[in-house]
């Protein structure tokens, strides 16, 4: 009954979306609908199948070019490099968050999701900087939030070099407002 939503798969023809129970008795149809745009989102940038080659990528390059490294200060090792693998996923979960509310043209609709869906987490109110710290995937609630209140719907360039530097400059903002 909790509610989540995911995508896996290579690309968006042989790729995945998983919608909980909880998620499709908890949303209007409108929330949902930019919630599946999200995840459709990550299938046409083909996210899934990018994560995968970069945790392969990081895990050859542990192995070889980084032993001497890793065999000096593994738990260094592990928490810098972990840390680093999540904060570039967040990347692609701002342009999902981005992607769809550009492709479904309600951004209000997504931040209402996002309240619904993790309500217990943005209750808590974890100290901002330490929201960003945490080994997950998603930027924090509040940032994604307050930058879909604020969004306005646009043409966009780049939508992963956008959502970097928003990520980026939310994580700056974190650490000044500490």
């Amino acid at each position: 009954m909790l509610p989540n939503a995911a995508a896996t798969g290579p690309s968006p023809r042989r790729g995945l979306i998983l919608l909980t129970t909880g998620l499709l008795t908890r949303l209007d149809d409108e929330e949902l609908l930019s919630v599946i745009g999200h995840e459709l989102a990550h299938l046409m940038g083909k996210d899934p199948i990018i994560l995968f080659g970069i945790i392969a990528g990081e895990f050859i390059l542990r192995l070889t070019v980084l032993l001497p490294i890793v065999a000096m200060a593994p738990l260094l090792y592990v928490l810098i490099i972990f840390w680093l693998i999540f904060f570039v996923a967040k990347f692609f979960e701002a342009r999902a968050d981005l992607l769809s509310a550009i492709i479904i043209g309600r951004s209000d609709k997504l931040a209402m999701a996002l309240q619904k869906i993790g309500y217990r987490r943005f209750e808590r109110g974890a100290d901002r900087i330490f929201s960003w710290l945490f080994w997950d995937p998603h930027p924090p609630l509040y940032f994604r939030i307050r930058r879909l209140k604020k969004l306005k719907i646009r043409k966009v360039k780049s939508p992963f070099f956008e959502s970097a530097r928003d990520v980026i400059q939310g994580f700056i903002d974190s650490i000044r407002s500490s």
